[in-house]
């Protein structure tokens, strides 16, 4: 440890030095690559919970390619020369990016094809490939094909007297060389794969396949692109089908928007719906055996380079393998559990009373989101309730959060949402619930220009006993119930009067036009959180030099932000103790000699995805905690509004500080970071300990003492 008098005779690092950073893009193919390994990983999970991470990969990727990739190839195309905090060009980012991707989809293709599809068929669960039918079952295909699938389809020609026709963002294709047999010339044709069909045909149900008696334990499905491809003739009649070719399309699917120009929010955003699927085309998907003519013809139509084009031998499109967990096979999947219900276990149904009482802390999916859809629900037949005040970033399609908040509008209470319109990929769910709020006279606004907002807070205002008082619950996650039950979040609820006040000013500030920034006790983005995480860092610093025990303990899903990376290695080069866990992206460097031997990294891929935030800081004995919606991104700190919220009752300090502890000694499910920015297993321990089993196991535990 270095003390002030021998640190100022030392060399001091240069903390901007590019080697001291992990590049942005390539940390999170890394993290992509750490969800594939679970799909290798037998011992440690169900079959078909493999083959969900298969599906998981494979989209995650999509969206990597339609936002971060799109990004850069769009930098690359303005000449830009100006290098990352770690010292990349975009061309040199695109370069790497294509050489490890290319690498992942051998990797996930061989676990499919030689490993998980093997396995299924041991356990009766084939896809079956309609060249090696019987010629019964190909009759009965065909008859299905023309009855369900034929109706929907669309041929269109391309040559010199037909113009290009347009391919969709995610689109499955099939480029199909024809000849006719009377002129016997050259014709070129494209099939889409309709999305509105499902991808897997489940066969069971059709005539001449088992399982159409209902007396079948075998299940089989068939690629919808394998039947469409074996029955072309039926869309070209006095053709000879050559051979038809799949290929996939990916586009940038960045919507941008001038807000400043934009005189209805909500239209403008429905109109950047609908320009996704003219994006720029950024992967193009083929199979190896595509003709070289027929790429070329793609690639010149779809403007491509072949640094955009990836050959992918097999199935092209594998989120929809995800679809398999709907079949009932229990054995092959993760045993169920029914979370925790402290509140209403202790409470009963008055959940006022409950949070009077003292402050709750929940941690989802182990403790059930059901309380925060109480809350609401009550909230909105309570006829002391006065006005509920809630951010909305992702709902879900079915939310039982908006429903109580249509109901409390329609029961004649104050009812103020912001509904962010900018939550990418969930535009159009959040443009309904709008609408459909602002009918039953929602006050809904859509927040402040230039800035999202992923703040997760809501504020009911109750009269009690003749007072009016603040009930606030302040999250980590979304109001949806769904990923409720698949992230792990927290949830606080609480009537502290310092943190109802705080809270109170933000919504002022976001659906009006309040310019408070004197937050006494919440970090909000963009005014004070960096700026005040940096101090805690620098306190720990402090604490370090004094008497040798300050620590950190950082749990997030990304960390890029430079200038707090560098106030880490700052805090590491004084002793402080700093364990990172960082789910994605982690552009910080651990293990450094002299600048970040201190700091630990790990990060824990498992049956649910790690999604909250916690920030400790021991504070010599005197901790501080804060919980929010916040990582460590400069899109975080500076362009959205986004809340850190302390958490001041001992006992949930207590608890937080465990769970944090439990999952930094995971050494099953948590990968370590190196210094390289790579990332391995932790060498087997005993004893074996699994923190997302043993949060599960804890759960359990309570259940059955209470």
């Amino acid at each position: 440890m270095l003390t002030a008098e021998n640190e100022t005779k030392a060399a001091l690092p240069d903390f901007f030095d590019p080697g001291y950073y992990i590049n942005r893009e390539l940390s999170w193919i890394y993290f992509n690559q750490r969800v594939l390994e679970e799909a290798l990983r037998p011992e440690l999970h169900p079959l078909l919970e493999r083959v969900k991470f298969i599906s998981i990969f494979s989209s995650n990727l999509d969206e990597y390619f339609m936002i971060r990739v799109a990004g850069i190839e769009d930098q690359y195309d303005a000449g830009v020369q100006e290098r990352t905090v770690d010292g990349y060009t975009p061309a040199e980012q695109l370069e790497k990016i294509r050489r490890m991707v290319i690498q992942q989809l051998k990797l996930r293709n061989d676990c499919l094809h030689n490993d998980l599809m093997p396995a299924m068929q041991r356990e009766g669960i084939e896809i079956l490939r309609f060249s090696e039918l019987p010629n019964t079952q190909k009759k009965s295909l065909r008859a299905y094909f023309h009855r369900e699938i034929f109706p929907v389809l669309t041929p269109l020609a391309f040559d010199t007297g037909h113009p290009f026709p347009f391919m969709s963002n995610l689109s499955l294709n099939l480029a199909i060389e024809l000849e006719d047999e009377s002129t016997l010339a050259r014709k070129f044709a494209r099939v889409k794969v309709p999305s509105i069909l499902p991808r897997l045909i489940l066969l069971n149900n059709i005539e001449g396949f088992p399982g159409s008696d209902h007396n079948c334990s075998v299940i089989q499905f068939i690629w919808l692109e394998d039947l469409i491809e074996n029955n072309l003739g039926e869309l070209f009649p006095k053709m000879r089908i050559i051979k038809s070719h799949l290929f996939r399309v990916i586009r940038n699917a960045d919507i941008e928007i001038e807000e400043d120009e934009a005189g209805d929010l909500l239209e403008t955003i429905e109109q950047g719906i609908l320009s996704r699927r003219y994006g720029k085309v950024v992967r193009l998907d083929i199979t190896p055996d595509m003709p070289l003519g027929i790429r070329k013809l793609l690639m010149k139509n779809l403007d491509v380079t072949q640094r955009n084009v990836y050959e992918i031998d097999g199935v092209l499109g594998m989120g929809a393998l995800l679809d398999l967990l709907k079949i009932d096979r229990p054995e092959l999947k993760d045993d169920p559990f029914v979370p925790n219900n402290p509140i209403e276990e202790e409470y009963g149904q008055n959940i006022f009373r409950a949070i009077s009482t003292k402050d709750h802390l929940l941690y989802h999916p182990y403790d059930s989101f059901q309380p925060v859809v109480d809350l609401i629900s009550k909230a909105a037949a309570d006829p002391d309730v006065l006005s509920i005040k809630q951010t909305l970033y992702r709902v879900g399609s079915n939310s039982p959060v908006v429903k109580a908040l249509m109901r409390a509008a329609e029961a004649g209470k104050q009812v103020a949402v912001l509904v962010e319109l900018k939550a990418r990929f969930d535009e159009e769910n959040n443009i309904v619930w709008a609408r459909a709020l602002e009918d039953v006279g929602v006050h809904v606004c859509y927040g402040l220009p230039g800035l999202k907002i992923h703040a997760k807070l809501t504020m009911i205002v109750r009269r009690d006993q003749q007072k009016l008082k603040h009930y606030l619950h302040l999250g980590t996650g979304n109001y949806n119930p769904a990923t409720g039950k698949i992230y792990t979040d927290y949830s606080l609820f609480t009537t502290n009067e310092a943190l109802a006040n705080d809270v109170a000013e933000l919504f002022n500030a976001l659906t009006g036009y309040s310019k408070h920034t004197g937050y006494l006790k919440l970090l909000v983005s963009p005014i004070n959180t960096r700026k005040r995480v940096i101090e805690m860092i620098e306190r720990e610093s402090a604490w370090s030099q004094k008497s040798e025990n300050g620590r950190i303990i950082m749990k997030m899903n990304a960390l890029v932000d430079a200038k707090t990376i560098r106030a880490l290695y700052k805090a590491s080069r004084k002793g402080v103790k700093i364990e990172l866990i960082v789910r994605g992206v982690c552009c910080l460097k651990p293990g450094i000699p002299d600048v970040s031997e201190n700091i630990r990294v790990i990060s824990v891929i498992g049956r649910f995805l790690e999604h909250s935030r916690a920030y400790y800081f021991h504070n010599g004995g005197d901790p501080e905690l804060y919980l929010g919606s916040a990582d460590i991104m400069p899109r975080n700190l500076d362009e959205r509004i986004e809340t850190l919220f302390p958490v001041f009752d001992n006992a949930c300090i207590s608890r937080v500080k465990s769970d944090l502890d439990l999952i930094i000694s995971d050494n099953v499910k948590a990968w370590i970071m190196n210094p390289e920015g790579t990332y391995s297993m932790i060498e087997s321990e005993i004893p074996a300990i699994n923190s997302q089993t043993l949060f599960l196991s804890r759960s359990s535990r309570n259940k059955t003492s209470n």
